[in-house]
């Protein structure tokens, strides 16, 4: 991955990040594809928004469709269609926004499903493994 800055404006500045699925153009506009697609919307609506780039939470992912779905289907990309490049957030807002389900420890977040209340465990190397699922 690599950015670069292509002009600035004060304190704005654009600029493009290169990655190994596309070249976005800074700022850009990210739609949302919180479970790994984008809801009501399918790749071909994607590329003609021009998307380049959509971004996906780890903690809904790993609760559904969930990591064994994501590694059979070829990875986020296999199981979107989505050409372009994926910035996933780790969850970890999901730690403290449903801190009545979660407790943290020095080795990872014990926390209740939202959709079922069953218990699961994120760690560091747990939420790498789902990223690269």
């Amino acid at each position: 991955m690599e950015f670069q800055i292509n002009a600035k404006d004060g304190a704005a500045r654009a600029g493009v990040i290169k990655t190994a699925h596309s070249e976005i153009l800074t700022p850009v506009f990210m739609p949302v594809g919180t479970c790994g697609v984008v809801k009501s919307l399918d790749t071909d609506d994607i590329n003609t928004l021009g998307a380049k780039i959509i971004l996906a939470n780890t903690y809904h992912m790993y609760l559904r469709p969930g990591s064994e779905v994501m590694k059979k289907m070829g990875g986020l990309h296999g199981f979107s269609g989505f050409k372009g490049s994926f910035l996933t957030d780790s969850g970890g807002f999901q730690a403290f926004s449903l801190s009545a389900n979660s407790k943290a420890d020095e080795n990872g977040i014990k926390f209740k499903s939202h959709i079922d209340g069953s218990a699961h465990f994120f760690t560091p190397t747990s939420v790498l493994d789902m990223e690269y699922a």
